[in-house]
């Protein structure tokens, strides 16, 4: 029997989880999900984008943050019931952004490995068009 409740708890905690972490590749940047781009306008003009990525900064280029001004932006562009992606040079960024958001109830994907990880699978990404 606690086998079964054990099951069910780990079950559940998978179902109604707000957080996934995804390991970042071409198929999941062209699946539909809407992304955001938290990286910095150096970042955005040095590689690129993904294509229809929402660039949104989280850290400045010193790391300062301002979560309440970037969730109150944030939600111009998702609803905390709909499911999006994080996007950053590596992922280390956007796993305590996700984290973070994720705690405020947003449905949240971090993509692990980030552009480096996607560029280096070969994917061309959109140049940055303020």
């Amino acid at each position: 029997m606690s086998k079964i409740l054990l099951l069910i708890a780990l079950f559940s905690t998978f179902l109604f989880a707000e957080l996934r972490h995804v390991d970042v590749s071409e198929a999941v940047v062209n699946s539909g999900i809407k992304i955001i781009d938290i990286r910095t306008m150096p970042e955005w003009k040095e590689t690129g984008i993904v294509k229809n990525a929402i660039p949104l900064t989280f850290f400045d280029e010193q790391g300062r943050y301002d979560a309440e001004a970037f969730m109150k932006t944030l939600d111009k562009y998702v609803s905390k019931d709909q499911e999006f992606a994080l996007i950053c040079r590596t992922g280390s960024r956007t796993s305590a952004v996700s984290e973070l958001l994720s705690k405020q109830g947003y449905k949240v994907v971090n993509l692990k490995g980030g552009m480096k990880s996607l560029i280096q699978k070969g994917y061309t990404p959109t140049p940055y068009n303020p």
